[in-house]
């Protein structure tokens, strides 16, 4: 027989140990995100992969807020996070801190997600882009690359968040493996 697990036997953390707990070296960077509900299930989706931080950038709505604080359930608590206006200006102090810059888009040249491999000691930051025009022209030309998620049907696009959450399960698999060979 099957058992749905109880809330109070998952084990998770305070929000006060989260905050002790080691991240891997992997940055959210959320460019014009105008919805603020996709912003709180972003760093509800952090939180879930113990990301390092976000970073809000341009039109992205801020915490605290009581629409991002619904969809995140508290996340905006425990994610850490900061907000620069000009993005080339942040890829650029991220690049001089050993991040390498993917933007997660359609786009010419782009790494299709199931063949995205992270090299051994890397640092990875995603910049996801606005709901309507995607990562911004600036942005891309700024990037090391692209990943784009291989869709099949008449629709050739996914909700933000819905693509945030499967390009970083597979990017943060990839990072808790490493660190734990």
């Amino acid at each position: 027989m099957i058992r749905k697990i109880k809330n109070n036997e998952l084990n998770r953390l305070t929000t006060d140990e989260f905050k002790l707990v080691e991240k891997i070296p992997f940055i959210l960077i959320l460019e014009d995100i105008r919805s603020l509900n996709n912003v709180g299930s972003l760093f509800r989706t952090a939180d879930s992969f113990l990301l390092n931080r976000l970073i809000l950038t341009g039109i992205t709505g801020t915490p605290p807020n009581r629409e991002i604080h619904k969809a995140a359930l508290g996340a905006e608590l425990s994610m850490e996070w900061e907000y620069h206006s000009n993005i080339v200006e942040i890829i650029s102090k991220l690049k001089d801190n050993n991040y390498q810059i993917w933007a997660l888009e359609q786009a010419e040249g782009s790494v299709s997600l199931e063949n995205f491999k992270i090299n051994n000691n890397s640092n990875i930051a995603l910049i996801l882009g606005n709901e309507v025009e995607g990562v911004s022209e600036k942005a891309l030309e700024n990037c090391d690359g692209v990943i784009e998620i291989p869709q099949f049907g008449t629709k050739h696009s996914l909700n933000v968040s819905v693509s945030a959450g499967i390009a970083i399960w597979h990017i943060a698999m990839q990072m808790h493996k490493k660190t734990q060979e």
